[in-house]
This record gives C-alpha cells, structure tokens and sequence, in this order.
C-alpha cells in the first residue's frame, strides 16, 4: 500500500512550523498596513523570528534525514 502524501504532509512538523511562520508573517503585514507607527517594531520582529525559524526547519529535516538512513522513520499511513 502507497503512503498518503496528503497525510504525511499534516503530520510533518516542518510543514506546521512553516505555517506557523506563515501565519506570523502575515499578521505582522497587516499590523503594519494599518497601524504605520508600529513598523519599527514588526521589522525587529521579523528579523529576530525568521532565522529562528529556519534553524528550526533544517534541525527538524537533518534529523529526519539521519532517521531515514537509519532506517528508522515510522511509516507513513
């Protein structure tokens, strides 16, 4: 039996934390958009969250990396 892309996808923390970060960003626009005295702070924001983010992504794939070599990973249902 095939994996199911689709379920695999809502269960990767990646994806979430890529949502999340999605999200994030998206609200920071709109404070932005409306409210212009707060740009300087929704830029340190944005600058202080986004490699957090990263770094968080790429811990979470080299870790999924070294667990599919291993042979490790649950499979996927």
């Amino acid at each position: 039996m095939k994996p199911n892309p689709f379920s695999a996808l809502l269960h990767s923390r990646k994806f979430w934390l890529l949502i999340l970060d999605t999200v994030i960003m998206l609200t920071l626009y709109f404070i932005t958009k409306y409210s212009p005295a707060a740009i300087e702070d929704v830029k340190f924001l944005i600058l202080a969250l986004q490699p957090i983010f990263v770094t968080v992504i790429i811990a979470i794939a080299t870790e999924d990396s070294a667990l599919a070599k291993a042979g490790l990973l649950p499979p996927v249902q």
